[in-house]
């Protein structure tokens, strides 16, 4: 018995992971603008937190042969999690989390704010600066976009941003303490993105290839910007991982001036869910993209996060071919941002956050639980892509 409902497009079907899970018409049709390309190989996979999002939906899976579409990546390029199991239990915790709360805030910037010197060291500075200066004597067109892009690259690794990334202190079903967090490749990652979409875009005008949907335009394999496209997706995927990793460590050493001496228990998942990956399925060797989904190959351990106030889970990949080994890459908005402000109170989301040390002020209503899918719904749903191995409870939560 199949776990998926099947779409048709004008192509290739869309097999989407949504049982019992609510989807809006309008990621139906961009799941089906996208499995209509002709590139496009096998079909679409769609998982259970599959919303509607600009040119390609987030919660898919999109497996090409000749052809790359930017914006089934995104311009958050390497967005993912990363999770750290700690020696700590809950009762080595304070009664007040308040200040573990600030201390973090402390350490790592979050929104628009950056560190005022870079957290990375000497070694790691260069390296980075090495290999993007190499991409930018072919395309300086992506410096134009920053006031100063060493600095911003530099000063920017080691920070959260905004929206829907977070970091979280985290309780397992055995009362552990975990260290989880959300974040991907900042300024530089979102330029590289807008700055491919739009060339993609040039090449269909010139092209006269007309598409339903502009923001599908597609680099063919073999072109010069499909090439440099790729490698600028490769580094700014290894910045948002190594961004991870600073901040990771930035706020192990925040915890260490509140809390007793304690060591890692497991060794960290650092995991994308918005990139592109080389792979091999069904007898073919594929371009993979995964935007808002994450690889679940069979023995993989991966990260869904649910919303501020809902449980979150480590998982193991069951390897399922037919969703190309991937699995949600959390809850999934079941609303806009807007459609969220309008239509939650403070009082609702004070009432949806009780118990977490988190911000509670009308800027964070639009990540308010209520605005995001039952995760438990979700996790229902793809019960055949990935088996859980931990549940956490967020018990600080940290927002930009």
């Amino acid at each position: 018995m199949r776990n998926y409902q099947v779409f048709n497009s004008e192509n290739k079907v869309i097999k989407a992971w949504v049982n019992d899970v609510a989807v809006e018409p309008e990621a139906i049709r961009q799941l089906q603008n996208t499995a209509s390309l002709p590139f496009i190989f096998k079909h679409v996979a769609a998982m259970p937190d599959v919303h509607f999002g600009l040119g390609a939906t987030v919660g898919s899976v999109v497996a090409t042969k000749g052809a790359v579409i930017p914006a089934a990546v995104g311009v958050d390029i390497g967005c993912g999690m990363m999770a750290v199991q700690l020696s700590l239990h809950a009762n080595d915790l304070p009664e007040s989390l308040a200040p573990i709360r600030s201390r973090i805030e402390q350490a790592v910037p979050v929104g628009f704010a950056q560190h005022r010197e870079s957290a990375l060291n000497a070694a790691e500075q260069k390296a980075l600066w090495a290999d993007y200066a190499v991409l930018l004597e072919r395309h300086p067109e992506v410096a134009k976009m920053a006031k100063d892009p060493a600095e911003k690259i530099m000063n920017q690794c080691g920070t959260l941003g905004g929206g829907n990334h977070f970091i979280e202190l985290c309780l397992d079903e055995n009362n552990a303490v975990w260290v989880m967090l959300h974040s991907g490749s900042r300024g530089i990652g979102n330029m590289i993105g807008r700055y491919f979409i739009n060339l993609a875009k040039e090449d269909m005008r010139i092209h006269h290839i007309n598409l339903k949907d502009t923001n599908l335009s597609y680099l063919s394999e073999g072109t010069e910007y499909f090439d440099d496209y790729v490698d600028w997706v490769e580094w700014a995927q290894n910045y948002a991982a190594k961004n991870r990793q600073v901040m990771l460590q930035l706020v192990l050493a925040a915890l260490r001036e509140e809390l007793p001496e304690f060591s890692l228990i497991k060794q960290a998942i650092n995991c994308h869910h918005n990139y592109i990956a080389r792979e091999h399925h069904f007898g073919s060797n594929v371009l993979i993209t995964r935007k808002g989904a994450v690889k679940a190959a069979a023995g993989d351990l991966g990260i869904i996060p649910g919303s501020m106030g809902a449980k979150s889970y480590i998982v193991r990949g069951k390897g399922n071919e037919e969703s190309f080994c991937s699995c949600s890459h959390g809850a999934g908005r079941v609303m806009s941002r807007t459609e969220a402000k309008k239509r939650f109170t403070l009082a609702d989301h004070q009432a949806a956050t009780a118990g977490v040390e988190c911000r509670k002020d009308a800027g964070v209503i639009d990540e308010t639980p209520q605005a995001y899918k039952d995760i438990d719904q979700v996790m229902a749903a793809q019960s055949d892509l990935v088996e859980v191995v931990h549940t956490l409870k967020q018990v600080v939560c940290v927002k930009g």
